[in-house]
């Protein structure tokens, strides 16, 4: 494990985010650092395929709702 230096606006950034996703700062810089490498390395994928596909590696089973579901 290393230490990554960032601005304050981004950690900032983090912070806010983290509190919105129920992570930690750490766990939330490590899941958009996750995100931008996957999103680089499949540039043809959108977020919702990405993120669909990682629930699927991790034997996440999260259909689509229905109309009218919330």
């Amino acid at each position: 494990m290393g230490i990554v230096s960032i601005d304050e606006e981004l950690h900032d950034q983090l912070r806010r985010a983290s509190k919105v996703s129920f992570r930690s700062i750490n766990a939330q810089a490590a899941y958009w650092i996750r995100l931008g490498m996957l999103s680089e390395t499949n540039p043809g994928l959108t977020f919702s395929e990405i993120v669909a596909r990682e629930y699927g590696a991790a034997g996440v089973s999260a259909g689509p709702l229905a109309l009218g579901e919330a």
